[in-house]
């Protein structure tokens, strides 16, 4: 299953997120630039339990390089296509926990996802020489959060089904659940390391996030917590949105709500919706014209069920302004 988006969008740009996936993407380049040196650069940086079990290996070691390697695994990564699976779900997953969260905290709270996921890993792969490198854990510890926070949100998800791509919207806790599951599966199915994927990472990390989250809910905001959500709000809706339109048997209108932002309310703006029909997704151009108030409807002709007669009803959508937006 590959997540292509979720359903909801965070109220503040993640600025934390942004910049975990910066740095970690110049690392990596870093990390290519070793040439010859990259092995022992991977054995230095990355996360060996060898080095922790059998003393006549972790000689070699500075006690710095043994807490470090605890942290720096999750910025480096086994390939391009590694490090892009990777940041691609961060992307999907972190910036709603980091606007649930705010700035600090979910800074902190990847970083010790990060870290639970490599402790999980060297203690199940006591005795393994195989170094482990990736942010898989601490983003499954982001991943574990949103399972919390969002399960009602849907995750636009594309299956491939031998050449055929196949595209559907689950629910946050179906993906989510069926994403841990097929990790506990492959863990438990695994001798060590055998199969070069830190699984136990993937596991520990999501059950850490789950569980660290509400730690970090109970944790006062502080004042730069506050002090970056007024600096970062999202101006804009996304230009795609999906609208759950609903009707009655014998009305053949549906009727839906789109939301904006205060700005695009004063400005105007252009939207195209996805809704949702059968098996199959319509995608329309809706055109929201300057000086919108909430509560306004737009009426889209022919858009609604067709009656027994042959005659199209429309789609009426009622706009939410947004009022966390900036106005």
């Amino acid at each position: 299953m590959i997540p292509l988006r979720d359903t909801i969008q965070s109220r503040n740009y993640p600025v934390v997120n942004m910049a975990i996936m910066v740095a970690t993407s110049f690392l990596y380049l870093v990390e290519t630039a070793q040439g010859r040196r990259l092995d022992h650069f991977i054995f230095t940086y990355g996360l060996v339990p060898a080095r922790y079990s059998e003393p006549e290996i972790g000689a070699y070691f500075t006690l710095g390089q043994q807490v470090l390697s605890f942290f720096s695994f999750m910025f480096l990564h086994g390939g391009f296509w590694h490090l892009l699976g990777n940041m691609w779900s961060l992307y999907i997953f972190g910036d709603n926990v980091e606007d649930r969260l705010g700035p600090l905290r979910y800074l902190i709270f990847y970083v010790l996802c990060g870290f639970a996921s490599g402790l999980s890993h060297v203690i199940i792969n006591w005795h393994s020489k195989v170094p482990t490198i990736g942010a898989s854990g601490a983003i499954a510890g982001v991943m574990g959060a949103y399972f919390l926070l969002y399960p009602k949100s849907r995750i636009f998800t594309l299956i491939p089904i031998f050449i055929f791509p196949w595209f559907v919207e689950l629910p946050a806790f179906v993906f989510l659940g069926i994403w841990f599951l097929l990790q506990f599966i492959s863990a438990a199915g695994t001798a060590g390391h055998g199969s070069g994927i830190a699984w136990w990472a993937h596991v520990g990390g999501f059950v850490f996030g789950m569980i660290s989250l509400k730690v970090f809910l109970w944790i006062p905001e502080r004042g730069v917590t506050r002090w970056v959500r007024r600096k970062t709000p999202r101006k804009k809706t996304p230009r795609l949105q999906a609208v759950r339109a609903v009707g009655t048997a014998t009305d053949p209108h549906l009727y839906g709500i789109i939301t904006i932002t205060p700005r695009e309310a004063r400005m105007g703006s252009h939207k195209l919706v996805n809704i949702p029909w059968g098996f199959h997704k319509r995608i329309f151009r809706v055109t929201i014209p300057p000086d919108t108030r909430e509560g306004t409807t737009l009426r889209l002709a022919g858009l609604g069920k067709e009656t027994a007669h042959g005659q199209k009803g429309d789609l009426y959508l009622k706009v939410k302004i947004r009022k966390d937006a900036e106005k």
